[in-house]
């Protein structure tokens, strides 16, 4: 083709790039990074991929794997280093998915245990000593909230954040290791998140990465879900390691499962009227709840697939006057104004997306155009949250995107609690809002 022939279509491509192109952001969004994979050296009787969790009130649960499927399953504990007054046994589990057979997994409850403590322990009678720091009993306490993590090098970049600043109890609203039926990769997870989840207890509920379901087979789903990471649910009366609830300080967290029956007939959907209706907000003035897919989002990605649970539970939370609903599973983070039935609300809760943890599928650049009303920031970055309650009235929440070596804040607002709030403690609905800096 001769040059003179392409100038009209030269000209035209300049044209469109000069005028018509948007001006290019301050942030360049970052593309996925590679898979970490992590191996594990030591002998088969020495503990791995230690994890802690909150097991009721004073109480913490130990779990942890062991190559070896005649290890014990015994957590010594102390407040001094190297020396443990106090020792308790629990229970190992293991499993098979296909090929696979999982090492022993062992679970121990310890306690009861002082608030504000810091605990020395091992696990299996001897090896490695690990510590974690208990939360307060009183305000103030602090949150790190981060979903869909996976096991990629935003991943670490993500977890190394949430280190360097101190906090209390990490909350994942879903998708942990991203296996998705690949078993090694629970264990290569398991390692990857030992440094922080052996310090702080985490508390996940199951994404759609964790159903793992395979036809006739395995058709039950969250096999390797619910043998690692076993959370509260029968000490808070539920009946599935699916949903469940607990207290720290003043607040009392809803964990629900999206991928379990939630209509008005399940399970799940009584619990959670039973479970909401014990709480006494003079002494737990603070409730927040987690799921994994949002009810609320301007992103195409996932466009609708929390519409159902939520048309099922919204009601349920509004007349709760639970503080705030974190959701992960659309891989960006957005926040939206106090809302209920899709209208801004004064009464209801303020939902968060925060699914931008590090997973390996990459961030979900798309969102609708022009913004709804109700949405007042979003962002498609990795990065992780901060949920600091300060008191019976105000909390602090921020968000921070991930900058290689700097974590940067780039989202914040003061909450008041419902509560506090006198319009809010009437029974009847109020549907007026005017969104600001404070909710």
């Amino acid at each position: 083709m001769e040059i003179s022939s392409l100038l009209p279509n030269l000209l035209c491509l300049f044209f469109f790039l000069h005028f018509a192109s948007p001006v290019l952001p301050e942030y360049t969004r970052p593309p996925p990074r590679p898979l970490i994979l992590r191996s594990h050296n030591q002998s088969d009787s020495h503990p791995q991929q230690v994890h802690i969790s909150l097991a009721g009130k004073d109480y913490m649960r130990v779990s942890w794997i062991t190559s070896d499927k005649k290890a014990r399953s015994v957590v010594e504990y102390g407040t001094t280093p190297g020396k443990y007054g106090g020792a308790a046994t629990g229970e190992s589990t293991s499993y098979h998915y296909f090929f696979y057979s999982s090492g022993e997994i062992h679970h121990v409850k310890i306690g009861p245990l002082k608030p504000t403590t810091t605990y020395y322990y091992r696990c299996g009678g001897g090896g490695q000593e690990f510590s974690f720091r208990t939360p307060p009993s009183t305000f103030p306490v602090e949150f790190a909230v981060a979903g869909d993590l996976g096991q990629t090098e935003w991943t670490e970049s993500t977890l190394a954040h949430v280190g360097a600043r101190d906090y209390d109890v990490f909350l994942l609203p879903g998708d942990l290791s991203y296996a998705d039926t690949q078993q090694p990769l629970w264990d290569s997870f398991g390692r990857l998140v030992e440094p922080y989840a052996s310090t702080r207890p985490w508390m996940v509920t199951e994404g759609n990465h964790e159903i793992e379901i395979f036809p006739i087979i395995y058709p039950q789903g969250f096999k390797a879900y619910n043998a690692r990471w076993v959370m509260p649910y029968q000490e808070s009366k539920s009946t599935s390691n699916l949903y469940y609830s607990f207290d720290v300080a003043g607040v009392h967290v809803v964990m629900l499962g999206s991928y379990t029956d939630f209509d008005s007939n399940s399970d799940q959907y009584k619990w959670l009227q039973a479970d909401l209706a014990s709480v006494d907000r003079a002494k737990t003035p603070w409730i927040f709840a987690l799921i994994h897919a949002p009810w609320y989002n301007s992103n195409s990605a996932h466009t609708g697939e929390g519409e159902t649970m939520r048309v099922a539970m919204e009601d349920i939370l509004y007349r709760a006057r639970v503080d705030l609903v974190l959701a992960g599973h659309v891989h960006a983070y957005e926040r939206f104004t106090r809302v209920y039935d899709n209208k801004a609300d004064q009464c209801g809760p303020v939902h968060l997306t925060i699914g931008d943890g590090g997973n390996r599928e990459g961030l979900a650049l798309m969102f609708e155009n022009p913004s709804p009303s109700i949405s007042m920031f979003r962002e498609a970055s990795f990065g992780h949250g901060r949920l600091r309650v300060f008191n019976a009235t105000h909390a602090h929440w921020s968000w921070h995107h991930n900058n290689d070596a700097d974590s940067i804040t780039a989202d914040e607002i003061w909450l008041e609690s419902l509560s506090s709030s006198s319009p809010c403690n009437d029974d009847a609905t109020v549907t007026s809002n005017s969104p600001n800096d404070e909710l």
